[in-house]
């Protein structure tokens, strides 16, 4: 199996096969920002798909939810957001650069999100012999200041009744002020799990290869809340179920591992985090979060309790968020709207948060990167994406061997039938063994060929990516046959 080292030739394929473009091309380009193309539209609406089914449809302890990407601004003064979610920056004084401080040191990337702005100034470490990463400048910085990551932007029709509003920076907070409504309308009891998939926004420093750290992009999150006491367990469990999920759609253990965070690393609210990692060609090869799994703690419903009391101070200062204050939490906080009483204890309490949050786009690229392979047939070299099944863009493609004697008409009724089911391709030009290699590039698993003997005995040439073996069923076994190996 070829041993990829370079980011470049994913990306190369994602141009050429139709995966993934860069936003706006024919302008120029438009930095941080991509486009999923046919074939990548399909693999990343495969990924969500298999990350619902793994998270909420397999599950009985976890429900589903839709947010809205708008916010009312005092949800992010709650959650710490508006005071705290900023990168410390410099500016190369040769090159005129800005550059995350924490990007310039040699030792593993850490975040400065939901730290308070005063305390990461203070962290920032002296720059007198730090290497500027664009034009290699050393020690000409700029004093570190704060660079705020959410976007902003005015909702309101006049200048008079508009307000500064934001795009959400995660998904998370949108759970979090449902958390009552799913208790009042459900009939869902802790423990128990909130999830949902949608686009968040950062206005990143730095960005990074390819689709790794992007300005939008979308997660995959669930808050799953449980009872005080409980949650070392539930995390233990949160943390072996979804690392379990990639090794089941196929990614190589090899390329995984577990970090968990040091103490230093932690945000302030977390009990706890590990991040499931991925070993991503940038360079030789470097391990980079895929996605993380933190105990919140009841921190998030405490805020946003206090959030609910501070409504009067917002209206009343005109909603300039940096003049309110949250209101002092209540010594009877745990009897809160946001709190949950417990029918077998006979107790009230702000039920704790196992969060397991994962990079949808971040997922695309791992198993783009881990399905890419090359080999050699017949001394020609294959390029080939060993998708699994379930992540596989198109799962069969149909060709007529020739473009005569009939063959045409009953491949294109196969196509016709089986895309009801199946995401398929129909392919008539070319050699057929040009078509196999383009199917291989692209992932699909099987390719069913209609040739002469088809029209002999109703038998048609099934053929497998990975191994290449080719059998022969009759026509109208094959819808049975995908089921049974696309497991669907």
């Amino acid at each position: 199996m070829a041993n990829l080292t370079k980011l470049e030739d994913i990306v190369s394929l994602c141009k050429r096969r139709g995966f993934i473009f860069q936003s706006s091309e024919i302008y120029g380009g438009l930095a941080s920002c991509y486009d999923y193309g046919p074939l990548g539209s399909e693999l990343k609406r495969n990924v969500r798909n298999a990350w619902w089914k793994s998270a909420v449809q397999m599950r009985d302890d976890v429900v589903g939810l839709d947010c809205s990407i708008f916010m009312h601004p005092l949800v992010w003064k709650a959650s710490g957001h508006a005071d705290k979610f900023a990168d410390i920056v410099t500016v190369c004084k040769k090159c005129n650069v800005r550059s995350r401080v924490d990007h310039l040191v040699e030792h593993a990337e850490q975040h400065t999100e939901h730290v308070p702005v005063e305390t990461a100034l203070k962290d920032a470490k002296d720059l007198s012999k730090k290497k500027c990463p664009a034009c290699g400048a050393v020690g000409q910085f700029t004093e570190p200041m704060p660079f705020r990551l959410m976007f902003e932007t005015q909702m309101g029709a006049n200048v008079e009744d508009s307000m500064t509003i934001f795009l959400r920076p995660e998904t998370a907070q949108g759970i979090f002020v449902n958390f009552r409504n799913v208790l009042d309308t459900t009939r869902v009891k802790l423990p128990f799990g909130i999830a949902q998939i949608g686009k968040s926004f950062r206005n990143e420093v730095t960005t990074k290869a390819f689709i790794f750290r992007t300005r939008e992009f979308e997660q995959a999150e669930i808050e799953f809340f449980c009872a005080p006491g409980t949650d070392e367990k539930w995390f233990e469990h949160w943390k072996e179920f979804r690392f379990k999920w990639y090794t089941e759609l196929g990614m190589k253990k090899e390329n995984l591992r577990m970090r968990e965070h040091e103490k230093d690393e932690l945000a302030h609210y977390a009990k706890g985090c590990v991040d499931v990692e991925y070993k991503f060609p940038f360079g030789s090869g470097d391990w980079q979060e895929l996605e993380g799994i933190a105990n919140r703690t009841d921190f998030d419903l405490r805020q946003h309790q206090r959030g609910m009391r501070t409504l009067n101070s917002w209206y009343e200062k005109k909603g300039d968020l940096s003049k309110i204050e949250l209101n002092s939490e209540s010594e009877e906080y745990q009897k809160g709207p946001l709190s949950y009483f417990d029918e077998e204890t006979k107790q009230r309490f702000i039920p704790y948060v196992i969060e397991p949050s994962a990079g949808i786009d971040r997922s695309c690229l791992a198993f783009l990167v881990d399905a890419y392979d090359e080999d050699e047939v017949n001394g020609e070299k294959r390029g080939l994406l060993r998708f699994h099944p379930a992540l596989a863009p198109v799962k069969a493609a149909i060709f007529p061997l020739v473009k005569k004697d009939g063959l045409p008409e009953i491949a294109a009724n196969m196509y016709d039938d089986l895309k009801k089911y199946f995401s398929c391709f129909y392919d008539e030009k070319g050699a057929v063994g040009r078509r196999y290699r383009r199917q291989d590039e692209a992932g699909t698993p099987y390719c069913i060929t209609v040739d002469g003997q088809t029209k002999e005995d109703q038998t048609v040439t099934i053929r497998e990516r990975d191994s290449m073996k080719q059998e022969r069923i009759n026509l109208s076994q094959v819808k049975q046959y995908l089921r049974e190996k696309l497991d669907m």
